[in-house]
């Protein structure tokens, strides 16, 4: 049995996890982290890391980026795995578990959804068969409490676009105050925040007479914690690196 400890666990997602676990028969949340500790959960729930009794064999995080540093450095003293699924984090953050990975198992998408896996799969082989005559733009919805925009699965959309394009595009985000035309290299990227929305993304390719549009839309954010959970157990026993939904599925 996989013991395994959230961070946020009293968060939306947290609480998801929680409930997603407890419908499983390989593994059990042995503890949670959250700011809030007093709740109804049967395990013991800690304000931060360090006061961690449990041994965990491997953490979700699905708190703020400002936890980070804690998660990281607990990851690398003690060796122990972690997903990490909260978005938002700054490109120096990012350097950060690049260089944890270097000392522990860390696993890292911006989506846990093997649906936007596939989107992302179909999205690279129409921008390489397309993407010189064809107009890219991402469009991403979500609810009206998100607060990062674009959306790390839109940005992660659009890097691996660009991986494929030659010349090589360039993400614009906002066309408001530029009074021009379009240039072939742009990939224009839009966010809506709205009601209760959990998660669509959509890749549109506009060419002369013709478009093509790639499209996921979640209806629950338990595909997400199906699939952090799915992470967790993968990275058991992994040896230190960063790994990402490629590698899982890889694995399936």
């Amino acid at each position: 049995m996989t013991k395994i400890a959230i961070s946020g666990v009293c968060g939306h997602m947290g609480r998801m996890l929680a409930s997603c676990i407890a419908d499983r028969a390989d593994c059990e949340v042995c503890c949670g982290i959250d700011l809030n500790t007093e709740t109804e959960y049967k395990f013991p729930v800690y304000d931060s890391i360090a006061k961690m009794q449990e041994k965990p064999d491997v953490i979700i995080d699905y708190s703020h980026p400002s936890c980070l540093s804690s998660l990281l450095e607990y990851a690398k003293s003690t060796g122990t795995p972690v997903v990490l699924a909260t978005t938002g984090y700054s490109e120096a953050q990012l350097q950060q578990i690049r260089e944890a990975s270097q000392q522990a198992a860390l696993f890292s998408s911006f989506n846990m959804s093997i649906g936007i896996q596939l989107l992302l799969a179909l999205s690279k082989k129409a921008a390489a068969v397309l993407g010189n005559q064809f107009d890219i733009e991402i469009i991403e919805k979500h609810h009206n409490q998100k607060i990062d925009a674009p959306s790390g699965t839109a940005i992660m959309i659009a890097n691996a676009i660009i991986g494929e394009t030659d010349p090589q595009k360039h993400v614009v985000y906002d066309r408001h105050s530029v009074r021009k035309k379009r240039e072939m290299t742009e990939i224009g990227m839009h966010s809506i925040r709205g009601g209760t929305i959990v998660g669509e993304h959509e890749v549109l390719f506009a060419g002369p007479d013709e478009c093509i549009s790639i499209k996921h839309s979640a209806s629950s954010k338990r595909v997400f914690a199906e699939g952090s959970v799915n992470a967790a157990l993968f990275l058991i026993g992994k040896a230190p690196m960063l790994y990402d939904m490629t590698h899982l599925l890889a694995e399936a």
